[in-house]
């Protein structure tokens, strides 16, 4: 799989909620990191569901380079 665009040096911390999807940007052009805007329409990519299986703080990947999608691996740091 392609990877996207690099949207960020760093994971962001979501705290997110037990059962709610979230919308993982993949391509990187999205102005609402890490978060899906739709801005990748006419694209390869589409947006990651993450559906959370519980109520945490979470830190999804915004370099888009992570194997461990959509939650950060430390990719940007290599």
């Amino acid at each position: 799989m392609t990877k996207g665009k690099r949207a960020g040096d760093s994971a962001i911390a979501i705290e997110v909620e037990k059962d709610k999807s979230y919308y993982w940007c993949s391509c990187g052009i999205s102005s609402k990191q890490p978060f899906c805007d739709g801005s990748h329409k006419g694209t390869e990519f589409s947006p990651l569901t993450y559906k959370a299986d519980g109520t945490k703080k979470v830190f999804f990947c915004t370099c888009k380079q992570t194997s461990n999608q959509p939650f950060c691996d430390g990719s940007h740091n290599k």
